[in-house]
């Protein structure tokens, strides 16, 4: 493979000029080409990047025979078409989160990338957050013990999306988080919410997630939050993790705190708890930005010299739990059952409700005409 990577990017809303900006900085990535519907967006982008090609038209970048690679930005209703044009067309593709809008898209997705021999990534970027693998490194050592439970809290007042819910735009981050630390799937998913400014789209929800050996995890999300909020807290059975990614510098803390049962009792007077207080320390974390991280990842797998942590294998596992949330809000919270149809992930592998019809004729049409918007991610 040659050294240097020529790189398309669509969609210059919200995240796409992070991208843009990260891969203009990636060492051997030459960024040939950006792609907007707008075109006041672009003349934008044209000042920041006056030496990038840019152009309104998606098909402009499927026919250049130069580029190597599309990184797709743009709302999720576009993911799939796109994702699936550019493989087609001989290109490796990068999808921001989450991969697409139906298990069924996914798997096309994962099984067209497999079939042309390209790479498929998706956008978990925080499964390249330094905090995160540090994270990750302490629950594979024991330090904790055994993970009992995940709370996940991610709120803050807007972005809002219109094509999405609020678990589709912000759960894929922390699910991929914790399919990473537990390396499995869920059992079974069920998921509540209520509509507030749009009453077509969730705008809160509460997920449970239900694992193996009485584990679970429970992912809060919200735009109508006043305060930013992005914490995870990691409940062991020896020590608990508590994870903000807020806080500059001490995004993780560890505390020796738990509860401990009797091993022996004769009476139920002579049962009680005893509580464990011990110090609370802070790990040194290398300070590096996930995104970098995150494009750099995806140059030195289309390489061949890496592959990829966020395949497009995981994004279809976080596909699959989306979906199965959006079926239980539809039914009032009810469990959803997902884990028989759903592989277990590696052991420590890295790797809008959704339409059972797919896109609608007036998306693949936008898609087609390259008519892309600004995305939250």
């Amino acid at each position: 493979m040659k050294q240097t990577i020529k790189v398309g990017v669509v969609g210059c809303g919200y995240w796409g000029p992070n991208l843009i900006r990260n891969l203009r900085q990636a060492a051997g990535c030459q960024l040939k080409v950006i792609c907007d519907a707008s075109e006041q967006r672009l003349q934008h982008m044209r000042k920041l990047h006056p030496d990038v090609a840019s152009t309104t038209q998606f098909g402009d970048l499927l026919k250049d025979e130069e580029l190597d690679a599309i990184v797709v930005a743009t709302p999720v209703r576009f993911h799939f078409e796109m994702a699936k044009a550019a493989l087609l067309a001989g290109k490796h593709v990068f999808v921001e989160k989450p991969l697409a809008r139906t298990v069924a898209e996914a798997e096309e997705l994962v099984s067209v990338a497999a079939q042309n021999g390209l790479i498929l990534m998706v956008g978990h970027t925080f499964l390249f957050s330094p905090a995160v693998r540090r994270m990750k490194e302490i629950v594979d050592a024991g330090d904790i013990g055994e993970i009992q439970y995940i709370s996940a809290r991610r709120l803050n007042l807007g972005l809002f999306q219109k094509d999405i819910n609020v678990a589709w735009d912000l759960a894929p981050h922390d699910i991929s988080i914790i399919l990473y630390l537990l390396d499995e799937q869920p059992q079974s998913v069920s998921c509540q919410g209520s509509s507030h400014v749009n009453h077509q789209i969730e705008d809160v929800t509460m997920m449970y997630l239900s694992f193996k050996k009485n584990r679970c995890a429970f992912v809060q999300n919200s735009w109508l939050d006043p305060k930013k909020i992005r914490q995870m807290t990691v409940v062991g059975s020896r020590r608990m993790i508590v994870y903000d990614d807020t806080e500059p510098l001490e995004k993780l803390k560890i505390y020796d705190a738990r509860v401990e049962v009797p091993a022996h009792y004769d009476t139920f007077a002579e049962f009680t708890y005893s509580y464990h207080y011990g110090d609370a320390y802070v790990p040194y974390i290398k300070q590096d930005e996930p995104l970098k991280l995150e494009c750099q990842h995806f140059l030195d797998c289309i390489r061949g010299e890496a592959k990829p942590i966020t395949s497009g294998q995981s994004g279809l596992e976080v596909v699959r739990i989306l979906e199965a949330s959006s079926t239980s809000l539809r039914q009032q919270g009810q469990a959803i059952s997902i884990a028989s149809t759903a592989p277990d992930r590696p052991r420590n592998g890295f790797s809008a409700r959704s339409n059972s019809d797919g896109h609608s004729r007036k998306a693949r049409g936008e898609a087609a005409a390259g008519l892309h918007h600004p995305q939250g991610a």
